[in-house]
């Protein structure tokens, strides 16, 4: 079976064995993520960044040809509006990569895995906030154990966890702003790194020319690093947008702490960060808030299941 058939209505077995099989297997790169950008910090964070959009665009047609969804694409790239909203998320997933790539870079890690396990809460506080959903009473106090969290760390530490906040909150602004617009997964990924091809493709041949780029001036295992930016972005985000059609809410959700559970692991043990009291407090709230949200996510998904 096809990736593609995954996209087509009606879970068969086999289809949500594929979908799971996608689904672990994107969460699981993004786990492994960290390791990666460490082998690319010396690297300018421009240049990364750049060569990350570049080399994901061959990757992104490539998918959308084969799955032979290029006609909602060219309808896409007619639409002023459709234009202008994949512009702005392409503009804040671009803000959320270049913050993740620098504090991977600067050592810090165990904010970035903080600040995925923030995001699902994130969620339903933006769900609360802009779509005026309700939130029930597991909901409130898993949110308001994750402002505890935020709190405690802001006081033994001195300093808000900000790159912690700001990857969440972008991150959730991206996936608010991503429902709105009315493409596929392929279709709007492959939009998005067009848009921003643009000026990657311009700095990356100035920076070339002036020789201060590392694609051809520099060592071959440098270049192949460069050149893998594009893959180790393209791919999971594929995978996962493909094994998300195959999968219930319910799988997903437990599958999205996956990969903040690895990146929090190699960052104490493979990277070993410093990782103390308040960190292991701020960590706690959260792992309990979102036990508490993953119960109560749970328990409404088998109820609404019975009902019908």
């Amino acid at each position: 079976m096809s990736i593609e058939a995954i996209e087509k209505p009606g879970e068969t077995d086999v289809t949500a064995r594929r979908g799971f099989a996608l689904g672990l297997g994107a969460y699981f790169l993004w786990g492994l993520l960290p390791i990666y950008m460490k082998w690319v910090a010396h690297l300018p964070l421009m240049e990364v960044i750049a060569n990350r959009v570049v080399w994901s665009l061959p990757i992104a047609a490539a998918a959308l040809v084969w799955l032979r969804r290029t006609a909602d694409f060219k309808v896409a790239i007619r639409s002023q509006r459709l234009m202008a909203m994949a512009a702005l998320t392409a503009t804040i997933i671009t803000f959320n990569w270049s913050l993740y790539i620098w504090a991977i870079a600067t050592d810090r890690a165990i904010e970035t895995a903080l600040g995925y396990y923030i995001n699902p809460l994130v969620n339903v506080l933006i769900g609360a906030v802009m779509l005026g959903e309700r939130l029930n009473r597991v909901q409130t106090l898993a949110v308001g154990l994750a402002a505890v969290a935020v709190a405690v760390l802001t006081y033994e530490t001195g300093t808000l966890p900000w790159v912690s906040l700001a990857l969440a909150f972008s991150f959730a602004a991206y996936g608010y702003l991503r429902k709105t617009l009315p493409l596929g997964p392929s279709q709007g990924f492959l939009l998005e790194v067009l848009i921003l091809s643009v000026p990657a493709s311009i700095y990356l041949v100035w920076l070339n020319a002036s020789g201060a780029g590392h694609m051809v001036s520099s060592s071959w295992p440098d270049t192949l690093l460069l050149l893998g930016c594009g893959p180790i972005t393209a791919i999971p985000l594929l995978m996962f947008a493909f094994g998300a059609k195959a999968l219930r809410l319910s799988t997903l959700g437990l599958m999205q702490y996956i990969a903040p559970t690895m990146v929090f692991l190699i960052a104490v043990f493979v990277f070993h960060e410093p990782f103390g009291k308040a960190q292991l407090a701020a960590f706690a709230l959260i792992w309990v808030a979102l036990a508490i949200y993953t119960w109560s996510t749970l328990r409404e998904n088998r109820a609404a299941t019975s009902s019908r």
